[in-house]
């Protein structure tokens, strides 16, 4: 990339960040393969958009003193076809990507993307000099269902820079030999959750390190939310991540109805792998799960503070009711209320999000994208952080309309 190209852009109105640091880890949104005008350079060309997204990548990085080398996860927010399928989305990134060992990359299949288009969105999370400085890997060869795993392309599954760590998010099909699809959505998330603390035990911590549980699953209802919900918590005592689920297209994955990964941070004291404490935060005021569930609403540790994901339900409460039934903006409103609610017993407020993280339902007939960015900005100071802004044609139930999570400088 020559030194004069110019930066890229969001096509939004007003000011916003493509990266940021918090502590040790720079953080990259939803690059997408935007020019400096915030113009789709290659409309509907999966392939283009993918080597431009990782282009704008490294020019992001760039501004916190990183290169492309220094990523550990890359997450893709995708729009998978009959012609091009996950597997050739992970194979594109790694012959894009620097290698031996390569980033972690966790593919998320999507129906829509925020702007006309767009066909992928990149997040990047990177630590500068990882690969000069100890580090451990897991790798194994990509197994999908429906593709033929004797030749798939190897992938790192795990990845420890120091004492950050990032696993590759899974199906039941990624993480079990033969998978025919007989396990129900309980069964898949017990099988899935093996294996990730498999993977975290390969690099010397297990799934109580995680700082962060991401999650996807097949769903319109909390009746098909809450065994998945419970199977997954059964593996972290109190106190548990900060976590995010989202119903979310699975692509090719007919056959299973859920994926997950973490990202973790353990630390090496003399000769042993240890837990780090971390400082948590749950004013009276937000809301809790109407499952008991073991996971946490904010935690701060090593300056960093990381948000569970937030939504509009009820406060003071775990009834899971939601305010404002149905209305986007005024739900996205409420939920920021929450993530300032957050941060204020760190001493911090949105102004300090490094990373924002907003998953929002779009009606075909309904586009409040730019809407949404506005009142975004307004809660973050009139500056927007590095963002990823995911579109879906619904959320947990026909109440629900947005879930937003982040990271901040602690």
């Amino acid at each position: 990339m020559a030194e004069s190209a110019l930066l890229w852009s969001l096509p939004v109105e007003g000011t916003h960040e493509v990266s940021a640091s918090a502590a040790s880890l720079s953080l990259v949104g939803g690059s997408g393969d935007f020019d400096d005008q915030g113009r789709i350079r290659n409309p509907d060309d999966l392939n283009s958009q993918l080597k431009g997204a990782v282009e704008n990548i490294e020019a992001a990085l760039q501004q916190e003193n990183c290169s492309l080398k220094d990523v550990i996860r890359i997450k893709a927010f995708v729009e998978l076809s009959a012609q091009v399928g996950e597997a050739a989305v992970v194979e594109m990134l790694l012959a894009t990507l620097p290698g031996a060992p390569a980033a972690v990359i966790s593919v998320v299949p999507v129906a829509m993307q925020p702007f006309a288009g767009q066909k992928v969105q990149l997040q990047a999370i990177a630590q500068r000099g990882w690969r000069d400085a100890a580090y451990l890997v897991e790798e194994s060869t990509l197994k999908i269902s429906g593709f033929d795993t004797n030749d798939g392309p190897t992938v790192t599954t795990a990845l420890r820079a120091g004492e950050f760590i990032a696993t590759a998010n899974r199906t039941a099909a990624h993480c079990m030999e033969d998978y025919d699809g007989s396990l129900d959505g309980a069964g898949q998330s017990h099988a899935i959750m093996n294996s990730l603390n498999a993977s975290l035990k390969t690099v010397g911590a297990t799934l109580q390190d995680a700082v962060k549980l991401e999650g996807y699953y097949r769903g319109t209802t909390r009746a098909q939310w809450t065994p998945l919900a419970k199977a997954r918590a059964s593996y972290f005592a109190e106190p548990g991540p900060p976590a995010t689920v989202i119903p979310c297209h699975l692509g090719e994955h007919d056959l299973t109805v859920t994926r997950v990964g973490v990202l973790a941070m353990r630390e090496r004291r003399n000769s042993y792998d240890k837990y780090i404490p971390r400082e948590d935060a749950w004013p009276e005021r937000v809301w809790d799960w109407p499952a008991e569930l073991p996971y946490r609403q904010a935690q701060k540790l090593r300056d960093m503070i990381w948000l569970g994901g937030q939504v509009p339900a009820q406060p003071f409460s775990n009834t899971g009711k939601r305010v404002h039934p149905g209305q986007l903006l005024p739900q996205a409103r409420f939920t920021m209320s929450y993530i300032s609610d957050l941060l204020r017993p760190f001493g911090r407020s949105p102004s300090d999000l490094k990373l924002l993280v907003c998953y929002y339902r779009r009606l075909p007939d309904q586009d409040e994208t730019h809407a949404l960015i506005g009142l975004l900005s307004d809660y973050c100071g009139g500056v927007l952080p590095p963002l990823s802004l995911i579109p879906v044609d619904h959320m947990q139930d026909a109440d629900s309309t947005i879930e937003i999570w982040g990271v901040a400088q602690g």
